[in-house]
């Protein structure tokens, strides 16, 4: 039996609210924000004493979903080095299509968000970047040209 979909991307925060406004600002919906705790937790995670508080934002009209968790116990771990580059080992971005690379662009680095690379063109399909946010998140944004 073949997949239904994909439900979501965790990503492991230490501000949240600082990066639940960085993917506001690029087009997603708050769904939620709640503290989650609890024996079972603990089981599915394998962490002991676990409490957090977790956001889910979704991309608007569509099933995309990411969700932020911010450990209050026990604290997240930082990775070294803090912003690894894009050819590190283990998930490094998430793509989304925008209408407007240049103003998406523009708006999230009003929230510190820098560009890894350049703004480059695929063949005449795409116009591509990668974006680095709040706690190293990497993005990569895709404009369809034509």
């Amino acid at each position: 039996m073949p997949i239904k979909r994909m439900d979501n991307v965790l990503i492991v925060v230490e501000d949240l609210d600082a990066v639940i406004a960085f993917f506001v600002e690029l087009g997603m919906e708050l769904e939620g924000r709640r503290p989650l705790e609890g024996r079972w937790v603990e089981r599915i995670i394998a962490v002991e004493d676990v409490r957090e508080e977790i956001a889910v934002l979704r991309v608007p009209g569509g099933p995309g979903r990411v969700e932020l968790a911010c450990f209050r116990t026990p604290k997240a771990i930082r990775q070294e080095p803090a912003d690894p580059p894009v050819n590190t080992l283990g998930l490094r971005r998430i793509m989304f299509a925008v209408d407007d690379l240049d103003d998406t662009v523009a708006r999230l680095q009003t929230h510190g968000a820098e560009l890894v690379g350049e703004v480059v063109r695929y063949e005449d399909v795409y116009r591509l970047c990668y974006l680095r946010g709040p706690e190293g998140i990497v993005i990569g944004l895709a404009e369809e040209l034509g």
